[in-house]
């Protein structure tokens, strides 16, 4: 029996969808890893409506009601030995709760262009975010995201209208052509205060474009627009931990 055009298009894109859709087997042995070996804060399970995605909560030394989520970058997990793991225990350590979040991730050895499929998934999870430290209390929430991740915060701002006051974008990059993964097309649409933070010897194409990132806020008509460079810090911030989690912290004490 012979297929249509029309039918093979149709199945082509089923299988497109599934094979694009997060590696949720590989998340599940994000979540296992971490679950066995995780030192400060508690893992939870968050749902996006169509599965659950892992969470981890960690408390505030001080409660001020307000709380960060943070996203992390391209393929990885919400306790990420560089940037995400010490962020998201700094950051508790002046007044900040956090809610780092498992990111629709795909096979380690898929391209970078082929996460710009995932780029639906990211609302969901980021609302699934927000709707459960709202329903904990917090009142003030911040996004932060790393690589990839504030990528996929900023193409999140631009789409939605979120119960956030701010957001910190670390090592904010251009993606391929996508323009869903271009930090600086989403930044045309952002109002709220943004955080511009990366190190003087990030990668090539971050440190290049930061030019066309402050002309993006600046055509959103963006007067909360901050740039911070961490002098001598890469882009996962080796040794500049501590640099990292006091000018984010910073920043965020004069948030509004």
């Amino acid at each position: 029996m012979k297929c249509s055009s029309a039918v093979l298009t149709i199945i082509t894109l089923i299988f497109a969808s599934h094979a694009l859709a997060s590696d949720l087997a590989k998340e599940k042995r994000w979540a296992d890893a971490i679950e066995d070996t995780i030192m400060d804060g508690e893992t939870l399970m968050l749902n996006d409506g169509k599965s659950d995605f892992l969470g981890i909560f960690t408390e505030a030394t001080e409660d001020k009601h307000r709380a960060a989520i943070i996203m992390h970058g391209t393929g990885i997990h919400p306790d990420w030995q560089q940037v995400i793991g010490p962020l998201r225990v700094g950051l508790t350590e002046h007044g900040w709760h956090t809610l780092s979040i498992q990111m629709p991730v795909l096979a380690n050895d898929a391209e970078y262009a082929e996460y710009a499929a995932l780029y639906g998934e990211v609302a969901p999870r980021i609302n699934a975010a927000i709707a459960y430290l709202k329903e904990e209390g917090y009142d003030r929430i911040v996004l932060i995201g790393h690589s990839q991740g504030s990528t996929m915060g900023t193409y999140y701002l631009s789409e939605n209208k979120a119960d956030v006051i701010g957001f910190i974008g670390i090592g904010m990059p251009d993606l391929y052509d996508d323009v869903r993964m271009k930090a600086s097309e989403s930044l045309k649409k952002i109002t709220l205060p943004v955080l511009d933070i990366y190190g003087s010897d990030d990668l090539e194409s971050i440190l290049k474009n930061s030019a066309q990132r402050k002309a993006s806020a600046k055509q959103a008509g963006n007067k909360n627009y901050t740039v911070v460079v961490v002098e001598g810090a890469d882009h996962f911030f080796k040794n500049k931990d501590q640099a990292l989690i006091e000018k984010t912290a910073e920043w965020m004490e004069g948030l509004k």
